[in-house]
């Protein structure tokens, strides 16, 4: 600050012919102490050692404090006199609300754009769990306020708030470090100061915490007592946002010239002297034996700033300093622009010289809202809440290899830029805390893909288990908290991160099953075949002539048809197989059964014939049992006419969620047609049944009556099961038990009725003669 008003009151630009002056107070940063000091520079009172200052005329504006706290008082206090009050490291966004605070300005960025730079870097590195420290005073509590705030809804989640007591407090301090031992979380944001840090550090050090990584806040991200106060393993690879630094010409030659006999009107001058050279520039008269080892030696006054590396000469990083240069440059023209005011012809209203002795704080409030200069290439100016624009370098601690610190600038945010550019960070220069990764700090790791979070009971939401996405829902992202349901005819796959298409399934010939059944479909029909050959061949034996030739033949091709209607079961279908198979199917039963109804009422009448005077045979002759074949076959076909006219059936689609399947099938189209179809074959069966039962035991050497009973007990059994098998079977197993039932039931027709008759005609030849029949009758 001094260097800053020599430099002006050398300056022939800047308040030319005005000789700047200044008074500085150590507030020791206590807020009732810069509130009175601020009051003695406002009324010219006499010092705080009592020496009267009626040589000092009342400040025109107050530079300080550099805490929160403090300038909230002195502004509170001072604004009501319309002071000004320009802070250079107040960084409390509260300090920014022009209702409280009109004449409050600050060189120093408000940390509301200090804490969304920070919200930046956390979300730049993906941290969601974090531990979060503040000091308790204004600019702590604050700044945990506004990140609090700007965290809500961007999935990041506080593991722990702490306050650092303003005072020294073991028990509290204690407390704190019980609850970073116990934390999960691996990263810690820090709002303090080093003075209220460096307690924490000491016990984190006792207790041997070390694996913490470390943001910091503008107020100790280059704080090199800290680092010099054996913190190191602590906090190497901390983070942190400093204010910009800047050069300022000129200003180590000035410090290192400093010197006691030069400038005794600076007692703090002194103290530097005597603190810097461990010596003493005073001399006690009252020294005794007991006390003289205890004393420093005495300065000789030819010690040399020069020749010392400290930080009080080191201008390296110069940020809270370049902050002091320049508010006192941004009074100073604030000052030259109320002294050089025109009128319209260009002449001065006041002069420079009338400006000393008329100057009134308000007047230079007025200007001080429209100051704007340009200071070492940047331009300075001021919004209306009185905040220059946020600027900061993100800083990294790293470790020199002679052990000192090194603040490496890996970054920079500068928010007159546009959403989402204001931060730049160089990650190659980052050297981190205790690994060369990046820290995790996650409460849970991340959900992948193809899960939901499902947050804990009374936990925050970062804390959350993994639940896999249910059957036909995805999780394509990572974190989701909700699955997507997949399209109609799509499923989730394994991982349930895709949806993809359900599998189509049908009855196909490319199928195992589909083969079987095909084989056994064309191997029954061959059978068939087969037998035929056989009857024909032997047409004109006993045998066949005895069980009704006709009917015979034409009962072994309704077999034959029901064995191939199978074969329209099978395959993709279509509308034309849905339409016709089960028509097809119910017609080839319907005449098959009405085949057997007219071989058992032919053992019937054969058996009336055979008592003297009985003609009833004559009327049911070859014509008559084949055409009752084709008027119950009628009734069958005008079933399925009905129904392939009205509600036809139709290719139809089946989603089964359960086997991630699409089923594709034949809709029934009328439940009702479907089921009276094979009501009339059960109506067919049992009349056959009952009529084949009775005869079962007539005295007929060729009697098929017991053969048709059995066939018939063991087609009811078969299509009895078949109702609740078929109506409880998934997918193509429907089709499945249908054709199963087909083969079932033709086949036991077609072994249970002629297998006896190709047993006698083949096996035992012997027996299909007449002259063996007839002696069987005669016994």
């Amino acid at each position: 600050m001094i260097f800053a008003v020599n430099e002006i009151n050398q300056s022939r630009l800047l308040l030319p012919n005005i000789t700047a002056g200044y008074r500085i107070f150590d507030t020791c940063d206590i807020p009732s102490e810069a509130l009175r000091d601020a009051l003695i520079l406002l009324c010219a009172l006499q010092d705080t050692s009592g020496v009267a200052t009626a040589g000092f005329a009342p400040a025109s504006s107050v530079i300080g404090d550099a805490s929160s706290s403090a300038s909230s008082v002195i502004s509170r206090t001072l604004g009501i006199f319309h002071v000004p009050v320009v802070s250079y490291f107040a960084s409390c966004a509260c300090l920014s609300d022009r209702n409280q605070f009109p004449t409050f300005f600050r060189t120093m960025p408000s940390d509301k754009f200090q804490v969304i730079a920070i919200v930046n870097l956390v979300k730049k590195f993906q941290w969601t769990w974090i531990g979060v420290l503040g000091f308790d005073n204004d600019y702590g509590q604050f700044a945990i306020q506004l990140f609090l705030e700007e965290i809500i809804n961007l999935g990041i989640c506080v593991a722990f708030t702490e306050f650092l007591p303003v005072t020294d407090s073991a028990e509290k301090i204690l407390q704190i470090v019980n609850t970073i031992k116990k934390s999960s979380a691996s990263v810690i944001l820090a709002f303090a100061g080093e003075s209220g840090l460096a307690p924490l550090l000491r016990a984190m050090k006792h207790e041997d915490i070390k694996h913490m990584q470390w943001i910091a806040s503008e107020a100790w991200a280059t704080s090199t007592f800290l680092w010099n106060s054996g913190f190191q393993g602590i906090l190497i690879g901390s983070l942190g946002f400093a204010i910009q630094r800047a050069e300022i010409k000129g200003l180590r030659d000035f410090l290192c010239s400093l010197h006691p006999s030069q400038h005794f009107t600076h007692p703090f001058i002194d103290e530097l002297w005597e603190e810097v050279f461990n010596c003493t520039l005073r001399v006690n008269e009252n020294i005794t034996m007991q006390n003289i080892s205890s004393l420093r030696r005495k300065c000789t006054g030819l010690e040399s700033l020069e020749e010392t590396v400290n930080v009080y000469s080191d201008v390296s990083q110069l940020r809270v300093s370049y902050n002091i240069y320049k508010a006192v440059y941004f009074i100073a023209h604030a000052l030259h622009r109320l002294c050089d005011c025109r009128n319209d012809t260009g002449s001065l209203l006041m002069g420079f010289s009338k400006c000393v002795t008329s100057l009134q704080p308000w007047q230079l409030l007025s200007l001080m809202k429209k100051v704007s200069f340009t200071m070492s290439g940047e331009e300075i100016s001021f919004d209306n809440n009185g905040d220059p624009v946020a600027f900061y370098d993100l800083i990294n601690w790293q470790k020199n290899p002679d052990g000192s610190v090194k603040f490496m600038k890996t970054g920079d945010y500068d928010a007159s830029l546009s959403v989402g550019e204001e931060l730049t960070i160089n990650t190659t220069m980052i050297k981190w805390h205790s690994s060369e990764q990046v820290p995790v700090s996650t409460c849970t790791n991340s959900c992948p893909a193809g899960a939901r979070r499902a947050t804990r009971e009374n936990e925050p939401a970062c804390c959350f288990d993994c639940i896999p996405c249910a059957d036909g829902e995805i999780g394509n992202l990572t974190d989701s908290t909700d699955c997507m349901k997949c399209p109609t005819e799509y499923w989730s796959n394994y991982k349930r991160d895709l949806c993809v298409a359900m599998e189509v399934e049908f009855l196909s010939y490319s199928d195992f099953m589909g083969i079987a059944l095909t084989a056994i479909a064309v191997l029954g029909t061959c059978f068939t075949l087969c037998i035929a050959v056989i009857l024909f061949q032997f047409r004109s034996t006993p045998t066949v002539r005895a069980n009704n030739m006709g009917l015979s033949f034409l009962l072994l091709l309704s077999l034959a048809l029901c064995f191939l209607c199978v074969l329209l079961f099978i395959g993709k279908p279509t509308t034309w197989s849905c339409v016709i198979r089960q028509s097809v199917f119910g017609i080839s039963f319907a005449f098959c059964i009405s085949c057997i109804l007219g071989k058992t009422v032919v053992v019937i009448m054969a058996f009336q014939a055979a008592f003297p005077g009985n003609t009833i045979i004559k009327w049911f002759g070859p014509a008559q049992q084949m055409a009752s074949v084709f008027v119950c076959s009628s009734f069958q076909i005008i079933i399925c006419l009905m129904w392939s006219s009205t509600v036809q059936p139709s290719p139809a689609k089946k989603i089964e969620p359960q086997r991630a399947k699409v089923i594709l099938g034949c809709s029934k189209g009328s439940s009702v047609v479907f089921w009276s179809i094979f009501a009339f074959i059960g109506l067919l069966a049992c009349m056959c049944f009952i009529l084949a039962f009775l005869a079962r035991k007539l005295p007929d050497t060729f009697n098929e009556a017991k053969f048709i009973t059995f066939s018939m007990i063991v087609f009811f059994v078969v299509w009895i099961t078949f109702i609740p098998a078929y109506i409880s079977s998934p997918g193509k197993y429907t089709e499945v038990i249908e054709i199963f039932a087909i083969l079932a039931s033709t086949f036991s027709i077609l072994f249970c009725i002629f297998s006896p008759k190709c047993y006698i005609i083949l096996l035992k030849p012997a027996a299909n003669s007449k002259k063996h029949a007839t002696s069987i009758f005669i016994k």
